[in-house]
């Protein structure tokens, strides 16, 4: 008998452990969003690099908004694992977001960009520069690549390119293949 409330009082403690681990991502990830805000809103008022907590390596570089799936996201610097678990990042090296040549963003398939399965062909994508310039981005091309085919990279003149890990529904992180969304300027 007495091994049944020792088993119990276990996957109490358990349970417990896993509800507050639960509780703890969700109330960091809403705490990150509110302080990448305000990080965007000082960079719009004229901030460099400010980035959105004291120990972050990361700083607003843009706004991707996409009104048909209802995406308003803040975009920041780099692509690391780090930067990429707060919101999509863009990939140091390619044209900054808004300007001419490849812009290249990148965002985790489950979380940030998991929009992506949803876009279609003559979708429209806007990114927001910190200095209120907007351009607007028509979807031309899906598809899947290997994770190493850097062709995706190198394209010639200017449009936004948008990287995640592919498949969508996968159990397991990271994977060979990447899913990848062009868009061209849309001149006005």
């Amino acid at each position: 008998m007495m091994w049944y409330r020792m088993l119990a009082a276990g996957l109490l403690v358990l349970g417990g452990w896993q509800f507050s681990q639960g509780v703890y991502i969700e109330a960091k990830a809403y705490l990150a969003q509110e302080l990448l805000q305000q990080a965007w809103q000082e960079t719009r008022q004229g901030g460099a690099r400010v980035p959105p907590w004291p120990w972050a390596d990361t700083w607003p570089v843009a706004r991707l908004k996409m009104t048909r799936l209802d995406v308003d996201q803040v975009v920041l610097a780099g692509a690391s694992g780090r930067t990429l678990a707060f919101g999509p990042g863009h990939l140091f090296g390619t044209a900054d977001p808004a300007t001419p040549g490849n812009s290249v963003i990148s965002g985790h398939r489950d979380t940030h960009f998991s929009f992506l399965k949803s876009v279609l062909p003559g979708d429209r994508i806007e990114l927001v520069r910190p200095d209120g310039g907007v351009v607007e981005y028509a979807v031309y091309h899906r598809s899947v690549q290997h994770r190493d085919n850097l062709d995706v990279l190198l394209k010639d003149g200017s449009q936004l390119t948008l990287v995640t890990c592919y498949p969508f529904d996968a159990l397991v992180p990271g994977g060979e293949e990447r899913y990848v969304v062009e868009a061209l300027p849309v001149l006005l």
